[in-house]
């Protein structure tokens, strides 16, 4: 058995047995982990009002190479993640979790993942338009995961998108126009202005797109693209995306 520390973003926390809270939680150094914290369920656990989802903490936890279970034995807040009485960031912030529990390697260095949730985290706690947060997080999440298309240029003709694109249906991939037919594509038609905000995500900060938002229309376009993506990969969609869209839906 071996004592490891470490900075960690909390992804989930569910109830494990009386007592006992079981959380996964994402570190820079070691990747995705799940821990057993055992009384944090007692009144007066040492990790009372610590382990919130998107929380960054300083964890210390036991592990042994014949288990998957860690033992989390030690907790303290670094930074708390408070959506107050908004209810958006709230959902917002279970989906970015949801996200991360879904792409995330177990036990694999994260550290640029973990630099990603934990500046989104940090810039939605400061109050950054959560739509734009999320577009910004979704494609680097799937261009991490190594499954998001160029949207520079096309991988058939290596021309550039100057007039959009299509998704193609079979792999969610990227065609230009001219290359549809030649490929026996069929898929959605991407924009050009969609092309050309998923660039700027890719180049540019989140501050400097805060600066300069693109167009709602234009972000619900990228939300799009990303979902088809996703679930083209994943078989299925996140469900912590599902209920976010569908409680905002049915508010008044």
């Amino acid at each position: 058995m071996r004592q490891l520390a470490a900075s960690a973003i909390v992804l989930e926390v569910v109830d494990l047995g009386e007592r006992d809270r079981l959380v996964t939680f994402l570190t820079a150094e070691h990747g995705k982990k799940r821990g057993a914290a055992r009384g944090a369920r007692g009144k007066f656990s040492r990790f009372a009002g610590q382990l919130q989802p998107l929380a960054r903490i300083h964890l210390s936890w036991f592990e042994r190479d014949d288990r998957d279970l860690v033992r989390i034995s030690e907790s303290s807040v670094e930074r708390s993640f408070s959506s107050g009485d908004q209810l958006e960031r709230l959902l917002l912030g279970a989906y970015l979790a949801d996200s991360v529990v879904a792409f995330a390697q177990e036990n694999d260095e994260s550290a640029t993942l973990f630099r990603l949730l934990d500046m989104v985290a940090d810039r939605l706690v400061r109050g950054v338009e959560p739509r734009l947060a999320a577009r910004y997080f979704e494609v680097w999440v799937l261009r991490l995961s190594g499954i998001f298309p160029v949207p520079q240029f096309c991988p058939s003709c290596e021309r550039p998108f100057s007039d959009g694109a299509v998704l193609v249906d079979h792999d969610a991939g990227l065609v230009c126009l001219d290359c549809t037919g030649s490929v026996g594509a069929r898929g959605d038609r991407v924009a050009a202005s969609v092309l050309a905000v998923i660039a700027r995500i890719n180049r540019e900060s989140l501050d400097a797109l805060t600066e300069s938002s693109p167009t709602s229309s234009v972000l619900l376009q990228v939300e799009k693209l990303c979902a088809r993506v996703r679930r083209a990969f994943l078989g299925h969609e996140l469900r912590s995306y599902s209920v976010m869209h569908q409680t905002l839906r049915d508010l008044p």
